[in-house]
């Protein structure tokens, strides 16, 4: 994981218990930045988020405590199926379920538009992350070799096709 945390909420502070998610709109483009910088060592652009929640064929959830940006899920929609573009919680609020919920609702929200089969490619080192797509039912359908640009890592591709 890579960036410095900005705002960042002592830990035996955070109450989840009001978390909310809502789908995101060309203006959160700069709050999901900030979490996207945080998170990734190649960060996409504040303009390619923009752009993403402009396309229909997109859904972007945010996770907000409050009015704060906290994380964030996309994917692609092609049909019945789609395809996870990026998972993001900010390094303080993770370990707190919210990875879990936020996907949860994305895989409601998608399956209420028609989806069936969701795919997605992630580290074989990110073992919070594979725990959660196998707990969502997620198997393993190959791997894309030296996928991370920035460190060469081979991706793992899972699908779910039954949703």
């Amino acid at each position: 994981m890579r960036g410095d945390v900005m705002d960042a909420v002592p830990l035996d502070s955070i109450n989840t218990d009001h978390i909310e998610f809502r789908e995101m709109a060309p203006e959160d483009a700069d709050a999901v930045e900030i979490v996207e910088k945080a998170c990734f060592a190649i960060p996409w652009s504040r303009e390619s988020f923009w752009k993403e929640a402009q396309n229909e064929n997109t859904l972007y959830l945010l996770a907000l405590d409050g009015e704060r940006v906290i994380g964030y899920v996309g994917c692609w929609i092609s049909y019945e199926e789609a395809q996870v573009t990026n998972v993001a919680i900010l390094p303080e609020y993770r370990g707190k379920r919210i990875g879990t919920r936020m996907f949860g609702e994305l895989i409601h929200r998608i399956k209420e538009k028609g989806v069936t089969a969701l795919t997605l490619e992630v580290r074989p080192t990110n073992a919070p992350a594979l725990a959660l797509y196998k707990g969502y039912g997620f198997k393993e359908a190959g791997r894309r070799p030296k996928y991370y640009q920035d460190n060469g890592e081979d991706a793992i591709i899972m699908w779910n096709t039954k949703l």
